[in-house]
Order: C-alpha cells, then sequence, then structure tokens
C-alpha cells in the first residue's frame, strides 16, 4: 500500500500535461459552478412564476363609460360570493396607466381613453371554479371577461423548465469535455514517457503497478485544478449583481441556502472523472506498446 500511494512518483513529470489538467479542470469546473447556477435558479425562477400566477387572476371590463362603474360593483359582488376568491378589488388609473407605460409612456390619459377597466382577485389556496366564474360573470356582467393567466403561465414555466434543463446539459457536456481533455493530455503523458515504460517493465512492474502511477497523478491534477475552479466560480456567482441592482434581470440567479455546498461537489466528480478518463486511456495506451 505504501508503495502503491507514491507510485505516480516513478512516473517523471512532463510540463505540457500537467498544466493541461490543471487548466482544464479548473476552467470546466468554473462553468460548471455556473451552469449548475443557472439550472436551480430558472428552478426556482419557475416555481415562482407558476406560484404568483396561479394565485391571481384577473378580470377585464369593457363597458360604455356610463356603465363602467355599475359593471364593476356588479363583477366586485360576484367576486365576494364566489368560494375559493380571497380577495378582489379595481385596479386605479394609476395602477393601470403603470401597466401602460412601458408602450404607451408615462403620460397616457387612461381616464379619457376607452381603456377596459381590470379587477384583481386572489385566490384562496383551495382555488375556485373557473368556469363557474365564467358562468356567473357572463350573467350578470356581459361585458367582464376572466383571464385566469394559464396562457402566459404555461409558456413561462416551460421556459424555465427547458432552461433548468439546458443548464444540467450544460454540466454534462462540460463534464464530458473535460474527460476528452484529461484523456489526450494523459495519451501525450503516456507516449511521452514510453521509454520509462519500458524500463519499468524490464524491472519487473507489472502494467496495473503503472496505470496506477499515472491515474494518481492525473487525478490529483484534476482534483487540484477543479477546486480552484469551483472556488472562482462561486466568488464569480457571489459578486453576480443583486437584483435591485440589475433591474431584476438577474432576479434568483446564483445560490441560496445549502445550495451553496452543491458546487463542493463539483471537485470530486471531476477527480472521478479524471480517474475513469486516464485509467482507460492508460490501458489501451499500454496495450499499443506492448
Amino acid at each position: 500500500m505504501h508503495a502503491d500511494r507514491h507510485a505516480d512518483r516513478v512516473v517523471p513529470p512532463t510540463g505540457h500535461t500537467a498544466w493541461l489538467t490543471l487548466f482544464t479542470a479548473g476552467a470546466m469546473t468554473f462553468l460548471a459552478v455556473f451552469a449548475l447556477a443557472l439550472s436551480l435558479a430558472s428552478g426556482r425562477l419557475a416555481d415562482r412564476w407558476a406560484d404568483a400566477l396561479a394565485r391571481t387572476a384577473t378580470i377585464r371590463i369593457a363597458a360604455p363609460p356610463d356603465q363602467m362603474e355599475v359593471q364593476i360593483r356588479a363583477v366586485l359582488d360576484v367576486l365576494a360570493t364566489t368560494p375559493g376568491v380571497a380577495s378582489a378589488r379595481a385596479l386605479t388609473d394609476d395602477e393601470q396607466r403603470a401597466l401602460l407605460e412601458p408602450w404607451f409612456g408615462p403620460d397616457l390619459p387612461v381616464e379619457s381613453l376607452p381603456v377596459p377597466r381590470l379587477v384583481e382577485l386572489i385566490e384562496e389556496d383551495d382555488g375556485y371554479d373557473a368556469e363557474g366564474l365564467r358562468q356567473r360573470l357572463a350573467a350578470e356582467a356581459p361585458g367582464a371577461v376572466l383571464d385566469d393567466h394559464t396562457r402566459w403561465r404555461r409558456p413561462l414555466v416551460i421556459a424555465a423548465g427547458r432552461l433548468r434543463l439546458l443548464g444540467w446539459a450544460s454540466i454534462l457536456l462540460i463534464g464530458g469535455t473535460m474527460a476528452a481533455m484529461i484523456t489526450l493530455a494523459a495519451n501525450a503523458s503516456l507516449a511521452a514517457n514510453a521509454q520509462v515504460i519500458k524500463v519499468l517493465r524490464l524491472v519487473g512492474a507489472r502494467d496495473a503497478y503503472i496505470v496506477r502511477a499515472f491515474v494518481r497523478r492525473f487525478t490529483l491534477r484534476a482534483l487540484a485544478g477543479a477546486a480552484a475552479g469551483a472556488l472562482a466560480g462561486m466568488i464569480g456567482v457571489a459578486l453576480l449583481p443583486s437584483a435591485d441592482a440589475a433591474g431584476g434581470f438577474l432576479t434568483g440567479l446564483g445560490f441560496t441556502g445549502a445550495g451553496w455546498l452543491l458546487p463542493l461537489l463539483l471537485p470530486p466528480l471531476a477527480a472521478l472523472v479524471a480517474f475513469l478518463a486516464t485509467r482507460t486511456a492508460a490501458f489501451r495506451k499500454l496495450k499499443e506498446l506492448t
């Protein structure tokens, strides 16, 4: 066991393969941290969007100006007696102006335009009967249309789910790229040390011993590089702008709570990838040198 622990010392270090392994493991792990952060953040965003939109709905009221207040009152009365509706209120002119401002500017005269009035409702945990509510609105407030945000919620949740899948797929591609690069580095190191391998065989070293020498060296290099890459990636994620500073664009991007421990799993995984890639490459190369 003592000899196995120091088996890598019989292999002379080769500079370019050492740096290639360290750099590849570090760079790929750095990218994997951001891919992991993206995947987890997209999952949280999907849950938040689904929850926020699922608990709210909007009723759009289109009626002549002289009947608008009557229609609004009728809608509010219907909602007040609808099981599953926690609260309901009509949006003010200022609130509707704020909703339209991104498209029409801040000076839109909402009060003088035939803009439909909006009533916002918040449902209880058990929800409400949307179809039954539509029928009641059609009977008591013909100008009212219920929008339960289904057509908005579904694309958002699907998009976030695909973004999460893209993050996991990126991690798999990063792992495959790391394995390929480390395999190339291991092959180069084995080829560069062909004479050393021949001498080791002459003195009775078995192929398994030689393989352990290369595997240990490349696994430790990959572990060291991946640890540095994971640390740099975590620092980079921590330095991302907050939601306020980024205007909400980066809301939720990053790790939260125990999620900060997940990047710490990447260096051992990188070492495992290096172990498997180097072991496979070493046995294959030794057969070629036989």
